[in-house]
């Protein structure tokens, strides 16, 4: 069992959570959580990850000497389906997935040694998309029937609603323009997909890590069903700063290009997906008055805008 201060301001989810009654009831009983889990799966735990804003990870040993990781989660919609993509991918391109108990957020799976994430990689951008790419692809299963995942165009609707109410009650000084390019592709691109799979759902750069049973896996999903050229987003705009470029317009073309090759995804799909994620996050970081990365946001939209319309 982990120390107390494992379960302190020390610890990033600690920090991150706590403004509700519901969230400070959930960190108060977190400790009772992992020893309850600690006895059922025969485990022991020790000091938690640094990082992790909506959930508590550490590495566990399991009686066998099998190295894991006990991950609990504050039950919210994102993380509701963690364990299904888990057991969709059978160790394919993401964890192994050893044990879950759905009803409390919480899995055991597989240890990536030695966790080194593809953003702090000593490879070029280009062979860093490459691999990740090559992950992606593993993890675009079909999904089975009954799987009990979200479907993709139904969280988009939502998403273009609230986008617009936001721009509407909060008058951030965005280009409309833009804001109703992200809102038309947040409803249009869903439909219009040729095929659909199990998408991650959180492909960030920081999300790739190193292994021993395969070069690269991916975690902290959050799985749906829907387009793939959804999953590319993050990849492409937080791998590298390609924004710093001195060009970044055509910086981000070529690596828009490099992972539609890979992926063989259509690069308009790929450019498109990533207007209609940019504008809802900048609309997600206005709701929370956070405007520096809401301004940031935009920015991104701007040039991604300018590519798929020139």
């Amino acid at each position: 069992m982990p120390t107390a201060d494992a379960f302190g301001p020390n610890v990033t989810v600690f920090r991150r959570l706590g403004d509700t009654p519901d969230e400070r009831a959930w960190l108060s009983g977190l400790p009772d959580l992992v020893r309850g889990l600690e006895t059922q799966w025969a485990i022991s735990t020790t000091q938690p990850y640094e990082g992790g804003s909506s959930s508590w990870a550490a590495p566990a040993t399991m009686t066998d000497g099998t190295q894991a990781v006990l991950k609990v989660a504050w039950p919210h919609r994102e993380a509701r389906g963690e364990s299904i993509g888990l057991r969709l991918w059978s160790g394919q391109g993401a964890p192994l997935l050893y044990a879950a108990e759905p009803s409390i957020y919480a899995v055991l799976m597989e240890q990536c040694d030695p966790g080194l994430p593809l953003d702090l990689a000593d490879l070029s951008p280009e062979d860093g998309l490459e691999a990740a790419a090559t992950v992606l692809r593993k993890l675009w299963v079909d999904p089975a029937g009954g799987h009990g995942l979200e479907h993709l165009g139904d969280v988009c609707a939502e998403w273009a609603v609230t986008v617009l109410d936001r721009q509407r009650v909060l008058h951030p000084p965005f280009d409309l323009g833009l804001v109703a390019l992200g809102v038309q592709l947040l409803e249009s691109l869903p439909v219009s997909a040729s095929r659909e799979v199990v998408v991650h759902g959180d492909a960030n750069p920081t999300n790739f890590l190193s292994a021993a049973r395969q070069p690269w896996l991916l975690i902290d999903a959050k799985p749906m069903v829907g387009d793939p050229a959804y999953d590319a987003a993050p990849l492409v705009l937080h791998l590298a700063s390609p924004l710093d470029e001195p060009e970044p317009a055509r910086v981000l073309y070529r690596r828009f290009e490099l992972l539609a090759d890979v992926l063989t995804e259509p690069v308009e799909r790929l450019l498109a997906w990533s207007v209609a994620r940019s504008v809802e996050s900048a609309l997600w970081y206005t709701s929370l008055g956070d405007m520096d990365d809401a301004s940031e946001e935009m920015t991104t939209v701007a040039v991604l805008a300018g590519l798929l319309t020139g």
